[in-house]
C-alpha cells in the first residue's frame, strides 16, 4: 500500500494534522524509510483502534502511536507482532512490493533506524512459507517482553554476541553461531555486545488467533 503525498489516511474523528509523521531520515534503509506511516496505514487496512492493535501486541497505545510518528523503531519481535495483528508479513511493513520473485537478493549495509536503532534488510524473496532478514538488534535496553507463537524460528549471528533466553535457559551466541527452535517455545532476542549484534533471522509465516501471546510475571508489561 503507498501513501499519498497528502499523508496516511485520516483515522475517523481525528484531525490529520494531529498525527504528524515524521521525516525519512537520510541515514534510514529503504525496508525502514516509510515504516511508520505503513505501520498506521495497516492498522487503519484492518480497522483496529490504537488501543485494540496495541493489546493485541502487548504495548501500550502511546508507544504504538510514536511508532505510527517515526518517534520509536519497532524492534524486531514488536514488528513481528504487528505483522501477525494485521494478517500480513514483515516484509509487507517493510515496503516490499509482492512482484515476480527473485532468487537472488543482493547484500548490502545495514543502517540503523532513525529512532530505536533497529536495522533490518530484506534476505529472501517476499511471498515465500519462510521470511528471511538480516536483522542489527541496537546494545542497551532492548524489548524484554517474551514472546511465545505458532511457528519455527532459525537464526545466524553475523557480527557480535547474542543473547537469546528460550525459556528458563540463557544462551550466549557469537559469531558464527546458530539456533533453530519452536516458536512455542518462550523467547526473548538481546545484543550482548557493546556496539550491537547483526544476525540473519528466518522464521515461518504462521497465522493463529492465538498467534501472539505474552509471557512473564503475569500479563506483559506495555511498552512506553
Amino acid at each position: 500500500m503507498t501513501t499519498s503525498p497528502a499523508g496516511p489516511p485520516a483515522e475517523p474523528g481525528v484531525p490529520a494534522a494531529t498525527v504528524p509523521v515524521a521525516p525519512a531520515d537520510e541515514h534510514e534503509t529503504p525496508e525502514v524509510a516509510g515504516l511508520a506511516a505503513r505501520l498506521r496505514e495497516h492498522r487503519l487496512g484492518s480497522r483496529l483502534t490504537l488501543e485494540v492493535a496495541a493489546a493485541r501486541v502487548g504495548l501500550s497505545p502511546a508507544y504504538l502511536s510514536r511508532l505510527e510518528t517515526g518517534r520509536r523503531q519497532p524492534s524486531l519481535p514488536v514488528l513481528l507482532g504487528l505483522a501477525r495483528a494485521y494478517g500480513t508479513s514483515v516484509s509487507g511493513l517493510l515496503g516490499e512490493a509482492f512482484t515476480e520473485p527473485d532468487p537472488v537478493v543482493r547484500g548490502g549495509a545495514i543502517e540503523p533506524g532513525r529512532a530505536g536503532g533497529w536495522g533490518y534488510r530484506r534476505a529472501g524473496a517476499p511471498g515465500r512459507a519462510m521470511q528471511a532478514l538480516r536483522v542489527h538488534v541496537p546494545p542497551g535496553v532492548q524489548d524484554a517482553v517474551v514472546r511465545v507463537h505458532p511457528g519455527e524460528e532459525w537464526l545466524y549471528v553475523l557480527r557480535g554476541r547474542l543473547r537469546l533466553t528460550l525459556g528458563e535457559r540463557v544462551h550466549l551466541l557469537d559469531e558464527g553461531d546458530s539456533a533453530h527452535f519452536d516458536s512455542l517455545t518462550p523467547h526473548c532476542i538481546a545484543a550482548d555486545s557493546s556496539s550491537g549484534v547483526e544476525l540473519l533471522f528466518m522464521h515461518t509465516l504462521l497465522q493463529s488467533p492465538g498467534g501472539e501471546l505474552c509471557l512473564g510475571g503475569g500479563p506483559a508489561a506495555p511498552h512506553h
